[in-house]
């Protein structure tokens, strides 16, 4: 791969400031035509040390319209990083819809450098891999503009470049003790290099290698596959988008909730057997943070079934200082410009520290289905979107505790009619409740595959039969207090 960018190009002065004219007229229309769109521009600037990355960055700041573009420089991951999962640094710089962000740095560094100095195996490093490809299909299918941008120097090449670099006293200093340690393994790191572009340059996110020994030659590349990718992706926006439509399935027969046995119910020393896992969750939950670990509990169910009570019981268990509730609601018009997992990336907790979703990113494939608010393609890849989120977290030492409450029609009628009569409780009934309740067959169907496609062991669903409201509080607490035994020993 790296072959043909080791050929000598190079570009006079004159024809290069010939081209960069055109270049910049036509870069700035085409960033200014997406900012009128759902789009959003990503470029990763990758290479060899000594390549000019940040003097390419640099470039662009210069060519673009600076008010819609931000550049991101990945180094070290500070503390508030390092206690959450890889990628959340990734999701949380991620640009809004119209805008774009040039990536000095990205989510192949790592590995890279990993797998060169032989921290970590061929399987990791294929492993990482495979984690990079899904994340940016999900992007490319989130209306993202993926430009991935390499700049190759031969290994003669960038010994002269440091040679260069350190001969001027002003440039010196931008040649490190880390640079030449990295030149010493150039040929250990273009093999790495080569495993990793061949594998991940796919036609929806492809690598454009530039060779970078001559400046002008290099940035005139690096801009005019920008100003291409761009000029493609608004073509193929102005296409008629997907059509959205409610999806009306009905749920089988017999199901996973079918087989509930909605009759459960407690004897009369609910209290003493419900403080008995309040405490277990008390104690062990305030060993997160010694443990490195953070917890997750999200919450799902039939609208009326009891998520509210059991989430303000398990809250009583946890030091109220180290745990947040997060009620999930429709997005804000900040979120829909953002890739859907977005608004659930950013507000993952920091370890020792638990966060309970009323609600939760499962909404794709529920509400958004059911509703039409998404296209069929967009939910239907959802789920595995949602597998691959759960896995990183609980990779990371997140323990994910995910619920199903569920109740039948009849007695979610009796609880919407007490709602209605009840002042203190009226808030909590809405007509979107009720036109719900009309689509209930809809939202079982969708319920059912939601759980059968997303119930891993890294991240089990627990259904609660919660018609009786005391036996659901307890079925949760003791869940909770059992998943956190067992993880943490």
């Amino acid at each position: 791969m790296f072959e043909s960018a080791e050929v000598g190009r190079s570009v006079d002065k004159k024809e290069y400031a010939k081209r960069v004219a055109a270049l910049r007229s036509r870069i700035l229309k085409a960033q200014h035509a997406l900012a009128a769109t759902s789009l959003r521009l990503v470029v990763l600037v990758g290479g060899v040390e000594g390549g000019g990355k940040t003097e390419v960055a640099r470039r662009f700041l210069d060519w673009m319209d600076p008010r819609g573009l931000q550049v991101e420089a990945y180094g070290e991951p500070s503390d508030e990083e390092n206690e959450r999962p890889e990628y959340w640094r990734y999701w949380s710089t991620l640009p809004p819809a119209g805008h774009g962000s040039i990536l000095v740095g990205s989510w192949y560094t790592r590995p890279i450098v990993r797998r060169t100095f032989k921290d970590i195996g061929s399987g990791a490093f294929d492993q990482a891999l495979d984690r990079a490809m899904a994340f940016e299909a999900m992007l490319v299918r989130e209306n993202t503009v993926l430009v991935k941008l390499w700049l190759h120097l031969s290994k003669k090449g960038q010994k002269r470049r440091f040679e260069e670099l350190e001969s001027d006293r002003d440039t010196a200093w931008r040649v490190t003790k880390q640079d030449w340690e990295f030149s010493k393994k150039y040929d250990r790191f273009r093999e790495v290099c080569e495993r990793a572009l061949t594998k991940t340059s796919v036609a929806e996110a492809p690598w454009t290698v530039i060779e970078a020994t001559d400046r002008r030659y290099r940035d005139l590349a690096a801009g005019e596959a920008v100003a291409d990718a761009i000029e493609a992706a608004l073509a193929r926006s102005a296409k008629a988008a997907p059509a959205r439509a409610p999806d009306r399935s009905k749920p089988p027969k017999v199901s996973v909730l079918s087989r509930l046995d909605l009759a459960r119910t407690l004897e009369d020393d609910h209290a003493k057997k419900f403080e008995k896992q309040q405490t277990r969750v008390a104690l062990l939950s305030r060993r997160l943070r010694k443990e490195g670990r953070s917890l997750i509990c999200a919450f799902e169910g039939v609208d009326a079934a009891g998520k509210g009570g059991a989430i303000r019981r398990l809250l009583g268990a946890i030091d109220v200082r180290n745990a947040r509730v997060m009620a999930v609601a429709a997005p804000t018009d900040e979120e829909r410009a953002h890739p859907y997992l977005w608004r659930f990336w950013r507000n993952l907790p920091r370890l020792g520290r638990a966060t309970i979703y009323d609600r939760t990113w499962y909404g794709r494939v529920l509400v958004e289905r059911v509703e039409g608010f998404c296209a069929r393609d967009d939910w239907k890849r959802a789920y595995a979107e949602i597998v691959a989120f759960e896995e990183e977290l609980a990779e990371s030492g997140v323990i994910v505790c995910k619920f199903w409450l569920q109740i039948s029609p009849e007695e979610q009628l009796r609880r919407f009619q007490d709602r209605v009569k009840t002042p203190f409780k009226q808030y909590k009934i809405t007509e979107d409740d009720w036109r719900n309740r009309a689509k209930w067959d809809s939202y079982q169907a969708a319920a059912v595959e939601m759980i059968e496609k997303t119930s891993s062991p890294d991240a089990p669903w627990t259904l609660i039969e919660a018609e009786d409201k005391r036996w659901a509080r307890l079925r949760v607490m003791k869940a909770v207090a059992d998943r956190l035994e067992e993880e943490l020993g």
